[in-house]
């Protein structure tokens, strides 16, 4: 895996085991999408280990931010709770 630069552009992105686990690279967020199964075997530590670089690289660009917000504008709302089924 090339080294994947969290935050840096909108158009880096990072498969892994093929295209089972897409890790698409934004300047706002960073998305994964898929599933990934991790086998105990060679090929299964190939994919943990690109995996653990990718979420390394995430982990540290936040990292580097001074003043992070509580949350980005563009985050999906909070869990509002539950509400009355109105079709029952």
């Amino acid at each position: 895996m090339s080294d994947f630069h969290a935050f840096a552009n909108d158009d880096e992105v990072v498969n892994i085991e093929g295209d089972a686990l897409t890790i698409s690279n934004g300047t706002e967020s960073v998305s994964l999408a898929g599933s990934l199964e991790i086998a105990k075997d060679k090929r299964g530590l190939k994919a943990a280990l690109a995996l653990k670089a990718a979420v390394d690289a995430i982990v540290a660009a936040l990292e580097r931010e001074k003043t992070l917000p509580e949350k980005a504008g563009s985050a999906p709302p909070d869990d509002t709770g539950s509400v009355r089924n109105p079709f029952v």
